[in-house]
């Protein structure tokens, strides 16, 4: 018994040299295969960000752009309204001389403390005479 216990002992290492053997024959085979293996994935996986990096540059650039046209839009129309608003204020105001001179005397009252420069003979003008 103990003859065949010492042979299945044996056929064990024999087999488990065997084993080994293979493995590492498969390792010295397979391993530089899968280093350019993993390599070239690595290298497809950078190239993909790097188109994605440029993807994502090209949207931000069109919305910047579009952006931009949009504002560029929306100021031609408030300049409109401005105009629009000044001539409607301008022809409201012509031929209204003595509303006018109203709004100007009530800007006077207002206390306000400006000082209003009068032209007088020779269009010169009396500089603050007689502060406050």
């Amino acid at each position: 018994m103990k003859n065949q216990k010492g042979n299945v002992e044996v056929v064990l290492i024999v087999v488990g040299a065997f084993v080994l053997l293979l493995l590492m024959g498969g390792c010295a085979v397979f391993m530089p295969k899968y280093r350019i293996y993993s390599q070239d994935m690595k290298g497809q996986a950078n190239l993909r960000q790097e188109e994605w990096e440029k993807k994502i540059q090209i949207e931000e650039a069109k919305a910047k752009y579009e952006s931009s046209k949009m504002l560029a839009a929306a100021e031609v129309e408030r300049a409109k309204g401005v105009a629009e608003a000044n001539k409607i204020i301008g022809e409201s105001l012509r031929g209204n001389e003595s509303y006018l001179r109203y709004l100007w005397v009530q800007g006077l009252n207002d206390g306000s403390g400006e000082v209003i420069y009068v032209p007088t003979e020779a269009n010169l003008p009396v500089l603050e005479a007689g502060k406050r």
